[in-house]
């Protein structure tokens, strides 16, 4: 069990990483909810799989957890079902002392988060990550929010969970793909941060493609703990925590261009990482070392790099002149230097235009 500790201001939030983890930490999960009420907010396949021995330890520790189940897909980020979740907690009475457990992915985590910040202006939030995306960034941080059709992740809150309960144990149970697609947040991560990640990526891919949970536990650890460093720094992405946004911009445009669901947000951040490096190598910021080695770890991993023939790039361009991370009406891109070292720059729309070509032809 490894125990990430993370300040943000006043908070101490503990970000917990092993196997078993709710088993071994019910107790400390009842002292975060305090005398409160508690719901428990998860997606079908979820409740199936995990909510039932949840919320059995979690009455076992004198909790009476409501259980509430969304459908699962990037579709519930939404409005709608942000205001179906406010139907039910007011219609359990539910009142300041109260918590929310988001059990289950990203999507899961912030629109749980989302709605925990602004329910009677907030209340308790705990993450339980069951995805290795979830696992290695969206539960850490407090970025919540649901996407609007312009848009993936328009509508949001920053709002930090309590504490963090990761059991990579339930990567065991994701589908392939969901697994594969996590690994783009870890690529990520050694990218802009961690060389000797990024190697171990290269080294390792095999052991972590075939669920071995030493080497999961060893990539989730890595990874949270770059991202508890750089939120500690950085908590509402002023400067720092925008490296962390590395192949997001396209990513994020790719979501929102084909459909929230076509292309699974790891898949996205994949091309978008390949664009990135791509562009940098273009703009002579990195040598194009750096870019071969990206894309054969991609490949490797069973990662997509080209970016979709048939979307309109024009509606890319679009989708990326809405994204957050545009200043002055310019766009901004993570750009590789070399592993470990990354740099935020704007880029013009000639350039963008060119190698956006460039990785759709591939």
């Amino acid at each position: 069990m490894e125990l990430i500790p993370l300040r943000v201001g006043p908070q101490k939030i503990d970000i917990l990483v092993g196997r078993d983890c709710l088993s071994q930490h019910v107790g400390r999960v009842k002292s975060t909810c305090g005398v409160g009420p508690v719901a428990v907010v998860t997606a079908e396949p979820i409740r199936r799989r995990y909510a039932r021995a949840v919320c059995t330890l979690l009455r076992r520790a004198g909790l009476t957890p409501l259980l509430l189940t969304v459908p699962d897909g990037e579709r519930v980020k939404s409005l709608r079902w942000a205001s179906y979740l406010y139907d039910r907690l007011i219609q359990a009475k539910f009142e300041r002392r109260a918590t929310l457990i988001a059990l289950g992915g990203g999507v899961i985590g912030d629109l749980t988060g989302f709605v925990a910040s602004t329910y009677l202006r907030g209340i308790t939030f705990i993450q339980m990550p069951t995805t290795l995306v979830a696992q290695v960034d969206a539960s850490i941080g407090g970025k919540t929010g649901v996407n609007h059709p312009k848009g993936k992740n328009l509508i949001g809150t920053f709002y930090q969970p309590k504490l963090v309960l990761i059991d990579v144990s339930t990567l065991r149970t994701l589908p392939r793909r969901e697994l594969v697609g996590g690994m783009a947040e870890v690529v990520k991560y050694g990218v802009i941060a961690d060389p000797g990640l990024f190697t171990f990526l290269e080294q390792h891919h095999a052991e972590l493609l075939n669920d071995d949970l030493e080497f999961l536990e060893q990539i989730v650890i890595r990874s949270a703990r770059i991202k508890a460093d750089v939120v500690a720094k950085d908590e509402r992405e002023g400067g720092l925590r925008r490296i962390l946004n590395y192949g997001h911009t396209l990513g994020h445009a790719i979501e929102a261009a084909a459909g929230y669901g076509r292309w699974h947000h790891g898949e996205a951040i994949a091309i978008g990482m390949e664009f990135a490096a791509r562009l940098s190598a273009t703009l002579g910021v990195c040598d194009q070392r750096l870019v071969d080695r990206q894309h054969r770890l991609l490949e490797r991993l069973g990662l997509p790099t080209r970016v979709p023939p048939r979307i309109d790039p024009q509606r890319l361009l679009s989708a990326m002149a809405l994204d957050k991370k545009i200043r002055g009406g310019r766009l901004h891109f993570v750009l590789p230097k070399r592993f470990g070292d990354v740099v935020v720059e704007p880029v013009g729309l000639t350039v963008v235009k060119g190698v956006l070509k460039a990785c759709a032809r591939r």
